[in-house]
């Protein structure tokens, strides 16, 4: 049996339960006191991980509240998701931290599983060899603040009970280091062997770096950059207002709609915009060129292949993400400036004391190897920029995982 979600009512008392059904990654639908589960005929509102579906690798702590915010927001409190890999030696100096992208959250290495509807994003950096090895390294991977998977943001419940959806307060990268910082607290972590994070993930490792220097020994800056640049304000500019444009998005508070009633059309024009800032156009010709779709032909309502490839991007992501955490981490991403209040970039890159490895894509054309230059040449001991070769752009930090993984085999060993 199967919902036809064009006749469910789109009213304030729906309410939906998602759940994530195994490794075939089906979701299904429920009414909010259960009973029979229907295959979706359409995307859930959002893509969020909810209380309910199955809990996968993840582990949670409990940060009570007030949680004050750098924009001066406060959270009553906060719950962070994480997982982890390999066990704390008992001097705990084998602890690395994985901080993942914009659209990526704690599930670094593994399968497709319930709870986890996509393998991990950098598989290839954790395993028997791997720079990651969990018989020598304990490895730590959150869930940032204002994610979707777990961790507290805008598709999590609030104190009563709905969705915090416009309500969530404005987030910056210093915000999720406090909150990443109480984790390591709690885990008994008081020095990182190593900190590593790509794209908005070396914002968060940077940003590590510069306000909890003692907390660092290794650092592992990759395609990022000291602070957003306008051109990188403008890509997103877009983005957001395809998502607020959407008329689903309901200035935010669209998470108890249906399925099919969320801000589908806007979170995957958005994710258009983006994919095509972490490719090259290299790569895109050479993929693609001017072919059409196969059974299609553009003259006649059809397709170009690279049309249909940016289609299948959307598609993945709005099953499995949500449009109030893409807004409220693109923001983020925009606010970042580690030298903010701090006298500056370059004032802001002194203060760092780890042992740093920075590297960027050949190619990237959204966070070019100029920006890495300037985190080499401000970061003590740091003086040039690791070039990753590859035809992918600013995904080549996620593809190119031989080369990420004798780096920071480097930088953690000394290899």
């Amino acid at each position: 049996m199967s919902i036809d979600v064009s006749s469910v009512d789109d009213s304030e008392n729906m309410d939906a339960w998602l759940f994530a059904a195994s490794s075939n990654t089906e979701l299904f639908f429920a009414g909010p006191m259960g009973g029979t589960r229907h295959r979706l005929l359409a995307p859930p509102a959002s893509g969020a991980w909810r209380i309910g579906d199955p809990v996968g690798r993840r582990q949670w702590i409990s940060i009570p509240g007030p949680f004050p915010l750098e924009a001066g927001g406060v959270l009553p409190s906060v719950q962070l998701a994480y997982e982890t890999w390999g066990q704390l030696a008992p001097d705990r100096s084998n602890a690395v931290l994985v901080l993942h992208a914009l659209t990526g959250d704690s599930h670094v290495a593994g399968g497709v599983a319930p709870g986890h509807p996509t393998p991990g994003w950098w598989d290839g950096l954790i395993g028997p060899g791997r720079a990651l090895d969990p018989e020598r390294w304990f490895v730590v991977a959150p869930n940032v603040l204002g994610g979707c998977q777990g961790s507290t943001g805008p598709s999590s419940p609030a104190g009563d009970g709905r969705a915090w959806g416009s309500r969530f307060p404005v987030l910056t990268v210093r915000d999720s280091v406090a909150a990443e910082a109480v984790l390591a607290d709690r885990l008994g972590i008081d020095r990182w062997a190593g900190v590593i994070g790509g794209s908005m993930g070396g914002m968060r490792a940077l940003e590590w770096a510069v306000s909890e220097p003692d907390r660092v020994d290794g650092l592992f800056l990759l395609a990022s950059p000291a602070a957003s640049s306008a051109d990188q304000i403008a890509w997103c500019a877009p983005q957001l207002a395809a998502i607020e444009g959407d008329p689903y998005w309901r200035d935010g508070d669209y998470h108890h709609a249906p399925p099919g009633r969320g801000p589908h059309t806007g979170l995957g024009t958005a994710r258009r915009i983006a994919h095509l800032s972490y490719r090259s156009a290299a790569e895109l010709g050479t993929r693609f060129g001017r072919q059409h779709q196969v059974g299609e032909h553009p003259w006649r309502g059809g397709r170009y292949a690279v049309e249909s490839y940016l289609d299948h991007q959307a598609q993945k992501l709005i099953w499995r993400f949500d449009a109030g955490s893409y807004v409220t981490l693109t923001r983020m991403m925009n606010a970042h400036d580690v030298g903010r209040d701090r006298g500056g970039v370059a004032a802001a890159l002194r203060g760092v004391r780890a042992r740093t490895i920075v590297a960027g894509v050949d190619s990237d054309r959204l966070y070019p190897l100029a920006q890495q230059a300037e985190l080499a040449a401000g970061i003590p001991g740091s003086d040039e920029v690791r070039v990753i070769n590859s035809p992918y752009g600013h995904d080549g930090f996620l593809i190119e995982t031989a080369q990420v993984n004798a780096l920071l085999k480097e930088l953690l060993e000394g290899d």
